[in-house]
């Protein structure tokens, strides 16, 4: 059985996730569908002191592109959204396996408010019965009686409605304006959908997640395996096995750990240059929050050595480093992570503070490999000057050198 290093181990997790070189053309907006299908799944998140996740999440990938792009694959019916991560855009050849939580949300703990469904049965069947016959609404289109509202936890009774209703798939994402959801019936948004006909079997489902979660992990381990598609938590290590048995993965070790370890087929052919440190990656860019790559804390840490938290939701005076830091990704280390907001008026690209993580060497290469990548991020967002707040001095020199 091949042993890998921890650097050949990140290496193939970094390829499955399409990290492992820079992109060598100008970006199509099919590239932005293959990446999605590359990781199986992209998380949605609405916090834009830079670009939106999901947008952020693709640059990493596919460099420049237009935003709109991903609207416009949701539009045209390529993705559709739900809990498959958390809220996700997902490919939509995976509506199959996403199908079964409609049809039994009882697993799906606050994602299906199942005492506010028996509550308000009645106006959330009106509503139904409302898109049915209108057709497509939002919830801005629905006014709130007692002003405005406070925030996610004081939803009007409208969007908490249509939410019920998202869960158990019998309104779905026709598209997004201005990223607001417009909801339309499923038979609309999937009219050639037929249940008796198209739905897999219910036993099928899980072994084809772990597939899908091997295969976008490139590095699989059974305690790995839950979160990538909020499985129950438990351990997947009968389903690995399977996995290679049936040819579809191949057992590796990796230096240092314990437990069982598999690499996808399909990426078996790289084993033996990850192995002898031929391949390896070469890309240096921003990460979002909410990238695959570090959404798991403990995965992150196993793999990269790199503890991660996002702090947007602790109050200001606990945060280590900041409201929205980026994680860097440099030729397959997480080097730092960036605190960065892009002031869009100004055309400003603010660097709050700059973190570089214990015991990485400061080195004129790293240091031109943050620039490109940054100064790329802020060309991308509009806001192509470049400003540090707070950073070690050398590295705000270097970011900030004019050639």
């Amino acid at each position: 059985m091949t042993t890998l290093s921890i650097a050949a181990a990140r290496t193939l997790h970094l390829a499955a996730q399409g990290l492992l070189s820079p992109p060598r053309r100008k970006a199509v907006k099919q590239d932005v569908l293959a990446a999605i299908r590359c990781m199986t799944q992209l998380q949605i998140d609405t916090i834009h002191v830079v670009a939106r996740s999901p947008y952020l999440v693709v640059f990493s990938r596919v460099g420049p592109y237009p935003p709109q792009w991903l609207d416009e694959l949701l539009a045209e019916g390529h993705l559709f959204e739900y809990w498959s991560h958390e809220a996700c855009f997902v490919p939509i050849e995976d509506y199959g396996l996403m199908r079964h939580r409609m049809l039994d949300p009882s697993k799906m703990g606050w994602k299906y408010p199942a005492e506010w469904h028996r509550r308000h049965r009645d106006d959330i069947d009106r509503l139904l019965a409302h898109v049915r016959e209108n057709g497509p609404v939002r919830a801005a289109d629905f006014e709130r009686e007692a002003g405005r509202g406070n925030g996610w936890w004081d939803w009007k009774p409208e969007k908490r409605h249509l939410e019920v209703l998202f869960t158990l798939g019998h309104l779905m994402v026709a598209e997004r304006r201005n990223f607001h959801r417009v909801y339309d019936v499923a038979q609309r948004v999937l009219p050639n959908w037929n249940d008796s006909r198209d739905l897999p079997a219910a036993a099928t489902v899980t072994p084809t997640l772990v597939a899908r979660t091997c295969r976008a992990l490139g590095i699989a381990r059974a305690d790995w395996i839950a979160d990538y598609y909020r499985l129950e938590r438990r351990k997947y290590t009968a389903e690995l096995h399977a996995l290679a048995d049936a040819g579809e993965a191949v057992p590796v070790k990796v230096e240092g750990w314990k437990e069982d370890v598999f690499v996808p087929i399909e990426l078996a052919p790289l084993i033996e240059d990850a192995v002898q440190g031929r391949l390896r990656s070469t890309v240096t860019t921003v990460l979002s929050p909410f990238d695959p790559v570090v959404w798991d804390r403990k995965r992150a840490a196993t793999l990269f050595g790199f503890d991660y938290a996002i702090e947007c939701y602790t109050p200001a005076a606990k945060r280590k480093y900041g409201y929205f830091c980026l994680p860097i990704l440099q030729r397959g280390r997480l080097i730092g992570r960036v605190d960065a907001k892009a002031h869009r008026a100004q055309g400003v690209f603010e660097l709050k503070s700059v973190h570089l993580e214990p015991g990485i060497r400061v080195s004129a290469s790293l240091l031109a490999d943050m620039r490109r990548a940054l100064a790329r991020c802020a060309q991308w967002h509009g806001t192509p000057e470049l400003a540090v707040s707070s950073a070690p001095r050398e590295v705000a020199q270097a970011l900030l050198a004019t050639d």
